[in-house]
């Protein structure tokens, strides 16, 4: 309890510190247009959360990137088990996927706006950006499954759904969390830039480029932190409840 006490201290004392970094950045810049405070974006977004369009584009920007997490999450997983299955598949999927991480994420926009229309284009940018990552991160737990406990089980004539619970998910899904945990933040940074981009109205993005083309700097600094905020939001929730899931799952098979 105590260190728990300790690291969170340690934390809301680091936040202050850089919070006072960037007011006296403000203050010495004196500049709005350049550089607001942290006092004058606070203010600026307490101004947007009583708007009805400030929660619509909440939802319009938050449900288009979460779905093509969710797309990315379970294309991953059946691609990984396919290609820990077959080799040929691994050897298929490997130029794809390092082709997709490599590829700049503004390449993938401009050429995906010739297929799709701006308000789905956060959810295939969103999509391609996760695939190559949790695949990695799935692949990575099956290669890791202890080979004497597969063949025990293959020798016990086990069935899949035990293999499953004791043997597979225990070591597939450590992995499987910390890349959701990388996903989702690569997901909101990519999906917010498709809509930048693709101007979809009402989305977040939109709402990023109409203030940098008017010059609010403080709506600016306001929708960053709120993009920031949502990010770390969902990440908690996604994780706290794959963390429930997970301990539910092998509660009941009790290992």
């Amino acid at each position: 309890m105590k260190q728990t006490k300790k690291s969170r201290l340690e934390k809301w004392a680091a936040a202050g510190f850089w919070l006072a970094v960037w007011q006296a950045a403000a203050m010495a810049v004196g500049q709005e247009v350049f550089l607001v405070s942290p006092v004058q974006t606070l203010g600026t977004l307490l101004e947007l959360l009583p708007q009805a369009e400030f929660w619509q584009r909440i939802g319009f920007s938050a449900g288009r990137i979460l779905l093509g997490f969710g797309l990315g999450a379970v294309s991953s997983v059946v691609l990984a088990v396919a290609a820990g299955r077959w080799a040929w598949v691994e050897a298929l999927l490997a130029p794809v996927m390092q082709l997709v991480k490599a590829t700049p994420v503004a390449s993938f926009i401009i050429l995906a706006l010739v297929w799709v229309s701006g308000s789905s284009l956060s959810v295939l940018i969103s999509f391609l950006m996760v695939l190559p990552v949790l695949y990695g991160a799935v692949r990575t737990g099956i290669e890791s499954a202890d080979v004497q406990l597969l063949e025990m089980a293959k020798v016990f004539r086990l069935p899949l759904g035990r293999r499953l619970r004791a043997i597979w998910l225990p070591a597939v899904l450590p992995a499987f969390r910390q890349g959701c945990s990388v996903a989702l933040g690569i997901c909101w940074k990519s999906g917010v830039a498709a809509e930048v981009i693709g101007l979809p109205d009402g989305s977040i993005g939109d709402a990023l480029y109409r203030a940098k083309i008017t010059l609010s700097t403080g709506e600016l600094f306001a929708w960053t932190f709120v993009i920031i905020l949502l990010s770390a939001v969902f990440e908690k929730l996604f994780l706290a409840l794959l963390d429930r899931a997970v301990a539910r799952v092998l509660g009941e098979e009790g290992v």
